[in-house]
């Protein structure tokens, strides 16, 4: 179960994770600054990786939106879902966000934005057709959640800084493969020794990121499960809400795999069954184990 002290320690380990991007990126550069004796190459993957991820914070949202092919409502459109958003919202304290909805039969939804003043909070039409009031409110809660807790800005850096992290792989590795020639020729040990480390770190360092992108993203699961609960003071609502998301076997057509974490449940359906796969399996998983959400959950006592 999850208590206010687990919370508590969900979000500082995400952040811990987060730094450890920083010291991906970092590392990435010193040691290929030392292969090439040019300081400037981590100066660059510095300032690179700040420009990304100022980028990010600021259109990731409308990126994500056009991305998903998602469409503003207006109130006037549906007020039943305005008022159980604005009801929610007045709940917890936070603005009412825009609401955007993605034309697609398979039930799902998402929140994105860097902060609650700027948030959005997206459903499928399948999920406003195939779910009751309660349930809908449940997931609408976990939406909240994520924005209450600023997981909307947690998950965008994240994102944005495992991209950074790949394009610099990339870009050293090409770097390497097209210098080599000077480099022989050179005939220095230590910086052959660096030039080695630096090429199987760039190797290593997307699927470490990967790994604690897919990490921190069910860290927030847990947590936006527990406050949501919290919310509605009724976890048997969310509970049925992902049994029936995550029975629902039709893929979301305009996920893709850039921004399924995102999402309530995994769009993609293609890890169902997660309790029976090995745990290495699970550590590419987007999200953790809906039976072990739903088990949490029905735990509460509230």
């Amino acid at each position: 179960m999850l208590t206010y002290q687990a919370i508590g320690k969900n979000k500082t380990e995400s952040w811990v994770l987060i730094f450890l991007f920083l010291i991906i990126i970092t590392a990435l550069g010193f040691v290929f600054a030392q292969a090439y004796n040019n300081p400037q190459i981590l100066i660059v993957a510095v300032i690179f990786s700040t420009v990304s991820a100022l980028i990010s914070y600021y259109f990731a949202d409308s990126i994500t939106l056009a991305l998903s092919k998602a469409q503003e409502v207006s109130h006037e459109a549906n007020p039943q879902l305005y008022n159980i958003v604005e009801n929610l919202c007045i709940a917890a304290g936070l603005p009412t966000p825009r609401i955007y909805i993605i034309q697609d039969s398979a039930p799902n939804a998402f929140a994105t934005g860097r902060d609650p003043q700027h948030a959005v909070i997206c459903f499928t039409t399948g999920i406003l057709q195939k779910l009751d009031r309660a349930e809908l409110e449940g997931v609408t809660a976990h939406e909240l959640s994520h924005v209450g807790n600023y997981d909307i800005r947690v998950m965008t850096l994240v994102v944005v800084l495992v991209g950074t992290i790949t394009l610099l792989a990339d870009w050293f590795l090409r770097f390497s493969f097209f210098s080599r020639g000077s480099r022989d020729r050179e005939g220095n040990q230590l910086r052959l020794i660096f030039m080695v480390a630096g090429i199987f770190l760039a190797l290593l360092s997307p699927i470490i990121a990967m790994l604690i992108q897919l990490a921190v993203s069910r860290q927030r699961e847990y947590l936006a499960d527990a406050s949501g609960a919290l919310l509605t003071r009724y976890p048997e609502g969310l509970a049925r809400a992902l049994e029936k998301i995550s029975a629902d076997q039709e893929p979301l057509e305009a996920a893709n795999k850039a921004t399924a974490h995102l999402y309530i449940v995994n769009p993609l359906k293609e890890h169902q069954g997660q309790s029976s796969v090995g745990w290495f399996a699970k550590l590419f998983n987007t999200h953790p184990p809906i039976e072990d959400r739903i088990k949490r959950l029905r735990e509460m006592n509230l």
